[in-house]
């Protein structure tokens, strides 16, 4: 039989030999794990050229679509002030002129509105004598309604701020 130091080696070379069996296929797994990372990174290495490549055309169209912008929104300005320099001629060269016409036609209008009913050949306001108030009677005024009702001398005084207190 085994003696106790026999034994004791007997158990720390079997130990040991798992301990290196369960190192190896560590080992190995690890290699094997390694290369596929290696095949993944030269993958990656060869995708990205071409990816960059795209990239960088990518970037310059974006470049290329911003600068046609650009000449976009300087045309557009150029039209906005020219369509502000042509409503300015059109306002001066049509306004004054209308401005004018509106005011003789107004002209016109009440020179032979005054006239009107009127075959007596007086100008002046279109009413006649009578319906005009005499002296002696009392004004008709206008109320906040619209309504014509006769003015009284207390109304007046409410009015006008006079009888407050």
């Amino acid at each position: 039989m085994l003696t106790g130091g026999q034994l004791a080696g007997l158990i720390v070379a079997v130990f040991w030999a798992v301990l290196v069996t369960f190192i190896a296929i560590t080992l190995l797994r690890l290699a094997r794990l390694l290369r596929e990372a290696g095949e993944v990174v030269r993958d990656i290495g060869d995708q990205a050229g071409p990816l960059m490549d795209d990239m960088a055309r990518t970037v310059r169209r974006a470049n290329e679509q911003l600068g046609r912008t650009d000449v976009i929104t300087k045309q557009v300005a150029g039209v906005t002030q020219n369509v502000s320099a042509v409503t300015t001629v059109m306002t001066s060269v049509v306004g004054g002129p209308l401005v004018k016409a509106a005011a003789f036609s107004y002209g016109v209008r009440k020179a032979l509105g005054g006239r009107e009913g009127d075959d007596t050949g007086h100008s002046g306001d279109a009413r006649s004598q009578q319906d005009r108030p005499r002296q002696d009677e009392p004004r008709q005024r206008r109320s906040r309604n619209g309504r014509s009702r006769a003015a009284r001398p207390e109304l007046q005084a409410r009015s006008s701020g006079r009888g407050r207190r």
